[in-house]
């Protein structure tokens, strides 16, 4: 897919702005704004699909892993008690800073390599639409209809089975979350 006029400058404006996310989120030190950078990673993914005409896939990053996974995720972490666990993981993650840095300059250096090997990876200049394709409307599909019958008609029951679990997943996380003092305050 070729990108074209404003296209390429919001391409480029997501792809910033999901790195600096990810970023964010490997360096952060608390958890809750960890999972807090997740979700701005996860959006600006989303973003992406919708520039690649993905919309049910955009969707459904945002209502599944948004709305579900990570306030599932802040949720565990509202209810155990991490402040134990904190200086501890504080010397576990400067242990690994250099390994780190490392690592992204590596990938830093394929991702250029890999760039000047494709010249066509990256778009050298914006182009502003032609007039036939701005009055064509955008084209239809029926992929979002095709999967949402799928979904509810075939595959209704491995779709009910994944609600269940993430029920059990959140059970299971109040259960250990508990401390003893809270036992012994409803026993």
């Amino acid at each position: 897919m070729e990108l074209k006029g404003a296209q390429t400058v919001f391409y480029y404006l997501l792809a910033f702005f999901t790195l600096i996310m990810g970023l964010s989120l490997i360096r952060a030190r608390s958890a809750v704004h960890a999972a807090l950078f997740l979700m701005g990673t996860l959006i600006g993914v989303a973003g992406l699909f919708l520039l690649l005409h993905a919309e049910f896939v955009a969707g459904a990053q945002i209502l599944i892993y948004v709305g579900g996974v990570v306030v599932l995720f802040i949720f565990v972490i509202m209810l155990v008690n991490v402040r134990d666990e904190i200086t501890e993981a504080t010397r576990l993650f400067t242990r690994q800073e250099l390994a780190a840095w490392i690592l992204v300059g590596l990938l830093a250096v394929g991702t250029i390599i890999a760039i000047r090997r494709e010249p066509n990876l990256i778009p050298r200049e914006i182009t502003p639409p032609a007039a036939e394709e701005t009055e064509a409307a955008a084209p239809q599909s029926s992929d979002t209809q095709n999967v949402g019958h799928t979904l509810y008609t075939k595959a209704a029951l491995p779709f009910e089975i994944a609600s269940l679990l993430l029920l059990v997943a959140i059970i299971g996380s109040v259960v250990l979350a508990r401390t003893r003092r809270q036992e012994e305050t409803f026993d």
